[in-house]
C-alpha cells in the first residue's frame, strides 16, 4: 500500500513559540529590513531564535500536518545563521596560538574612507591599469628568464594600497571586470587588491597591508615555469598534469628566494597558499597551526577571485556562489575566523555588481557600506522599462529612499554583467562612474 499523501502547510506563529528545527519561510516584514541574508531557513540554534524575536513579532513556518520532520536545508546553501552573525560582527577575533604559525598582528587599526568612491575612481582606473601592465610584465619577463623587477612591483602595489586606504570601493569594482585571455596577470593584481582591502578590513597596519598586497601580486609567479599546454589546458588535468601544476608553489618559492632577502613573507605565501587547515593541501600537507597567517589570507582571496573569474576550464560564478563555496569549506580548507571576516567584507552586493530593483529599475553598485551590507549605494542606469536613464540617478539604500510610488527601494536580485546591455567595462571606460555631478537625491 502506498504511503498516504502528506499535505505541506504553512503556519503563522508568534516569535515566542519558535523552536530549533522550525523552517521559517516568511517574516512579518521584508527580509531586506532584517539582518538575515537568505529568505527562508531552518532554525539551527538559539541565537537565530533570539534574532527573530528581536526583529519580528510573528513569522510563517513550514510544517506537515502529521508532524513529520521538516526538511533540512541543502548542504551547499550558505547558512543564514552564520552570515547573520558575520554581518553583525564589527571586529574579528584573532586566531588562538594553535591556529596560526605566524600570529596576526595584535594592534588593530580602524580605517575611515577619506574620499567618495566616485571621486577615487579616476585615480583608481589609472593605478589599476598600471598594476595590470606591471603584472603582465612580471609574468612575461620571468617566462623569458628575466629577473623580477621588485622596485616596480612595490611601486604599483603601494599605489594600489594608497587607493584602497582612501576608499577601497573603487578598486574593488575594477576587480569585477574579467578577461579570460589575460587571466593569470589579471588574477595576480586582483588578488593583490582584494588582499589589501581585506587587510584594511582586518585592521592591519599600513605597512602590513602593503606587504600583504605584494604577497598577493607575487603569489603565483611560479606558474611562469609551468608549460603553457598545462597552464592553459581547457579541460580537466590528468593526475600527472596536476602533479606538474602543483609544482608552481615550489617554483614560486625558488624564484622569490633568489630575488631579494626582503621577500621572506612573499616566499612563505608563494610556497604555502595552497595549504589547507585539515592538512589536505600542498606541497607539504601542513596543518592549520603550521600555515603562515598571510598564506591563509592569500589562499582564501586567491580562491574567491578564481571562482569569480572566467578560466579556460570553467566559467565565472557570481560572488554569492563563491562565498557559499568558501563558507562550506570553512574550518577544513580555510581558516574559520578569516572566512567569517572575508564574507563580512565582500558582502551581498560588492562594488561593480549589476542589480535589479524591486520596481524594475537597474543599476550598478558603486559603494558598499561596512555596517549596511544589504543596502549599498547604487547608480541607477535603466528605468523600469529597461531604457537608459537620462540623467543617471543615485540611490543610497542605507537612507531607505522611496521610489516614485512611495514604496521602499530594495534590490531584488543581482544579474550578470552585460544584462540589459549594461557592461561594467563600458561605464568605467567612458568615465561614467568617476564623479558625481549627474547625481540627484531620491531621499526627498
Amino acid at each position: 500500500m502506498s504511503a498516504p499523501h502528506q499535505e505541506i502547510v504553512e503556519s503563522q506563529i508568534d516569535v515566542s513559540e519558535l523552536a530549533i528545527g522550525m523552517h521559517v519561510i516568511r517574516l512579518d516584514r521584508p527580509w531586506e529590513d532584517t539582518s538575515f541574508l537568505l529568505q527562508g531557513f531552518v532554525i539551527r540554534d538559539q541565537s537565530e531564535i533570539d534574532a527573530l524575536r528581536a526583529q519580528c513579532d510573528f513569522v510563517v513556518i513550514e510544517g506537515r500536518v502529521d508532524g513529520a520532520p521538516r526538511p533540512k536545508p541543502e548542504k551547499s546553501r550558505l547558512k543564514p545563521s552564520g552570515l547573520m552573525r558575520l554581518f553583525k560582527r564589527k571586529t574579528v577575533p584573532e586566531p588562538s596560538s594553535t591556529q596560526a604559525r605566524v600570529a596576526p598582528p595584535r594592534k588593530r587599526v580602524t580605517y575611515i574612507n577619506k574620499v567618495d568612491s566616485g571621486k577615487e575612481m579616476e585615480t583608481a582606473v589609472i593605478r589599476f591599469e598600471e598594476a595590470q601592465q606591471t603584472a603582465k610584465s612580471i609574468m612575461s619577463g620571468l617566462r623569458l628568464g628575466r629577473t623580477l623587477d621588485l622596485n616596480n612591483a612595490r611601486t604599483v602595489v603601494n599605489s594600489c594600497v594608497e587607493s584602497v586606504l582612501r576608499n577601497e570601493n573603487a578598486l574593488l569594482m575594477l576587480t569585477k571586470i574579467k578577461h579570460q585571455d589575460e587571466y593569470t596577470a589579471e588574477h595576480c593584481i586582483n588578488v593583490a587588491i582584494l588582499a589589501a582591502a581585506f587587510g584594511k578590513h582586518l585592521g592591519l597596519l599600513e605597512g602590513e597591508i602593503r606587504n600583504l598586497a605584494l604577497c598577493g601580486l607575487l603569489h603565483d609567479v611560479g606558474k611562469t615555469r609551468i608549460p603553457d599546454e598545462i597552464l592553459n589546458k581547457p579541460g580537466a588535468l590528468t593526475p600527472q598534469e596536476f602533479d606538474v601544476m602543483r609544482l608552481h608553489t615550489t617554483h614560486g618559492r625558488t624564484i622569490l628566494m633568489g630575488t631579494n632577502s626582503s621577500l621572506n613573507t612573499a616566499v612563505d605565501v608563494a610556497f604555502s597558499h595552497h595549504e589547507r587547515m585539515d592538512g589536505s593541501g600542498y606541497p607539504r600537507g601542513l596543518q592549520a597551526q603550521q600555515i603562515p597567517y598571510f598564506a591563509k589570507i592569500i589562499g582564501l582571496v586567491d580562491t574567491y577571485d578564481a571562482i569569480t573569474s572566467n578560466r579556460v576550464y570553467d566559467k565565472s560564478r557570481a560572488s554569492m556562489q563563491a562565498l557559499e563555496i568558501i563558507h562550506r569549506h570553512r574550518g577544513t580548507q580555510f581558516d574559520e575566523e578569516l572566512t567569517a571576516a572575508f564574507i563580512q567584507m565582500i558582502g551581498v552586493y560588492p562594488p561593480g555588481s549589476i542589480v535589479e530593483m524591486v520596481n524594475g529599475e537597474v543599476g550598478i553598485v558603486v559603494e558598499s557600506y561596512p555596517s549596511h551590507k544589504l543596502k549599498p549605494r547604487v547608480l541607477l542606469v535603466r528605468d523600469i522599462d529597461k531604457s537608459p536613464l537620462v540623467p543617471f540617478r543615485t540611490l543610497d539604500l542605507k537612507a531607505s529612499p522611496a521610489d516614485a510610488v512611495g514604496e521602499a527601494n530594495r534590490i531584488a536580485r543581482e544579474v550578470p554583467d552585460g544584462t540589459y546591455d549594461i557592461v561594467l567595462q563600458d561605464f568605467v571606460d567612458e568615465g561614467l562612474i568617476v564623479t558625481k555631478p549627474h547625481e540627484t537625491s531620491d531621499q526627498a
